[in-house]
Order: C-alpha cells, then sequence, then structure tokens
C-alpha cells in the first residue's frame, strides 16, 4: 500500500520539447495571414494603381460619398468638381473608386 501512495505522489514528468508544437504555431501563423494579411495587400496595390491612372475628367467617388469630376491632378491631390462653379481639393487617398471614365473617342453616327 505504501508503494501506491508513493507513486502517486511523484510529480509527473514534463514532456520536454515538442516540434509538433512549434509546426501548429507556424501553420497558425500562415493561415493567418494568407486569410487576412495578403488580400489587404493586394487591395491596397490596386487602389494605389487607380490612384495612379487617375487623370483630368475622370469621375470619382470619395471616401465621404462625394461624386464630382477631377479638374486638375496635382503631386498629393485632386481639384475635383462637384457641382457648377464648385470645386473641392482632396486628398488622393481619400478616392474610394472611380465611377466612370469618359468616352474616348465617341463614335458619332
Amino acid at each position: 500500500m505504501t508503494k501506491m501512495i508513493a507513486q502517486a505522489a511523484a510529480p509527473a514528468s514534463s514532456p520536454g520539447f515538442s516540434p509538433l508544437i512549434l509546426l501548429m504555431y507556424a501553420l497558425f501563423i500562415g493561415g493567418f495571414y494568407f486569410l487576412f494579411i495578403a488580400p489587404q495587400k493586394k487591395k491596397q496595390k490596386e487602389h494605389e494603381r487607380m490612384i495612379i491612372a487617375l487623370q483630368t475628367g475622370d469621375e470619382v467617388i470619395t471616401t465621404g460619398g462625394i461624386y464630382g469630376t477631377i479638374t486638375n491632378v496635382k503631386d498629393d491631390r485632386f481639384v475635383v468638381r462637384v457641382a457648377d462653379n464648385t470645386k473641392i481639393e482632396v486628398g488622393k487617398a481619400f478616392i474610394q473608386s472611380v465611377a466612370k471614365k469618359p468616352a474616348e473617342g465617341k463614335k458619332s453616327s
């Protein structure tokens, strides 16, 4: 009976370092990257390409929901006409999307 009590009181031995735990962390970090970080980087690069391609005459939508037409392109901002005789300057980062490009080479019948 004393032998049984002595075995129960002995501390459990630690399993030590397992490479499986390291593999699980690597898979978790890799999954996190491909689910969240990579798509956000792709979206950001597409937005940068869109901003670079904007020209005078393009109709745009700002992040505040204002529709307007670009009348002038400056280094760090656009001048956007939002109504007759009303122009505002908008930072390039605040252009959300292009509403439509001006029609190039319209065919007249």
